[in-house]
């Protein structure tokens, strides 16, 4: 088993190494790593209903909202039914959200995605009726509807045995939302526009008004802080904003990174930014492993005596210490001397998390260290 584990750290380290080295080859196009204030995307949410479902919809008992939801919509259209007295399985109340790009105008299509809120086995094969999304401010911004697509299913036995792939309840429509009003942004005649970086960086901050003082001329740029690049606009070229925008942003810039190692705990992944360094550190492995095992044995009585068969269980436990190693890891080592010299005392990717946690907590490592 170690040398499976020895295995997919050289390949992690293999990887890394390539990916650092093209990463410093092809700087970042200012597009990329950053965008212009005030051109961002939107978050809308609304409630709606999905019809048409095989018996897979919300219940009466648990979730009257539905059926009540039901009783106002079909009240609209001049029908009234109580909705305590509604029973269908064919509807299911779910949750619209959608994002609205910038520059989007009256008519343009967006898609949603819709969840259900109840407990709908599956909204599959349904229809979502006229949902009004609204904005933070409570304004409507886009209407959606149409058949929803799951990408999923499930099924069930009556046995209870069930089959389902991926989440048949989330439903996604592509351009299921017709834009109803638009959030202006306004460029035309600015005298200055500010750049927001993705990653906020001094360094990488002062080398993007750098590049565009180098890049266009004529144009003034300076870095307000960590995030924002503020960019003067001359009188001469405010008429012609867009041509100045398209020629910043894809502008190349260098971006700096900090030291960082990101480690998912629950997948197993570790990944290490190029410029992780380790001081001088002596690293100690070892592993315990307890097994124990459980058979059960029949114990039959003798032929014409009173006693009775039995199930006796026979319990084997096992307990295996693996050897201790201890290796020291030099001052100053890259990436992959890093993953060399644990992959020699053995480490596993599991065992790797537990050791670079023990190195950051001893003050060794110059780096940052995330979990997620």
């Amino acid at each position: 088993m170690k040398k499976k584990g020895r295995f997919s750290i050289t390949c992690i380290g293999m990887i890394l190494a390539f990916l650092l080295s093209a990463g410093t080859a092809n700087p970042a196009r200012i597009k990329d790593m950053a965008y212009f204030l005030g051109a961002r995307s939107n978050s809308l949410i609304g409630y709606g209903l999905v019809v048409g479902l095989k018996n897979t919809g919300d219940t009466t008992t648990n979730t009257l909202f539905t059926m009540t939801t039901l009783a106002n919509t079909l009240m609209n259209m001049g029908i009234f039914v109580d909705p305590t007295q509604a029973k269908v399985k064919n509807v299911a109340s779910v949750m619209v959200t959608a994002k609205l790009p910038p520059f989007s105008r009256t008519g343009a299509k967006i898609d949603v995605q819709t969840s259900s809120i109840g407990d709908a086995i599956s909204i599959e094969g349904g229809t979502l009726l006229m949902t009004p999304l609204k904005g933070p401010d409570g304004k409507v911004y886009a209407v959606a509807q149409g058949p929803v697509s799951t990408g999923g299913f499930s099924v069930s036995g009556a046995s209870g045995s069930s089959v389902q792939k991926n989440f048949p309840t989330v439903a996604f429509i592509s351009g299921g939302a017709l834009v109803e009003k638009e959030i202006p942004v306004q460029y035309s005649e600015l005298s200055a526009i500010d750049i927001v970086l993705k990653t906020p960086d001094f360094t990488t901050a002062h080398k993007t008004a750098e590049a565009i003082c180098l890049g266009v001329p004529g144009i003034s740029a300076r870095a307000l802080d960590a995030g924002t690049i503020r960019l003067d606009v001359p009188p001469d070229q405010r008429s012609e904003i867009v041509g100045l925008i398209t020629k910043v942003e894809n502008l190349e810039v260098h971006p700096d990174v900090i030291a960082k190692v990101v480690v998912n705990e629950r997948t197993g992944t570790i990944v290490m930014g190029e410029h992780v360094r380790i001081a001088p550190v002596a690293v100690a492995h070892g592993s315990l492993t307890v097994q124990i095992t459980e058979k059960p044995t029949v114990s039959q009585p003798l032929p014409f005596s009173k006693g009775t068969t039995k199930v006796v269980p026979q319990t084997s436990i096992q307990v295996q210490e693996g050897k201790g190693h201890l290796a020291v890891v030099g001052g100053g080592v890259t990436i992959g001397q890093v993953i060399n010299g644990l992959n020699a005392i053995g480490a596993t990717p599991r065992d790797l998390i537990n050791i670079l946690q023990s190195i950051k907590a001893a003050g060794a490592m110059d780096a940052e260290l995330e979990l997620i």
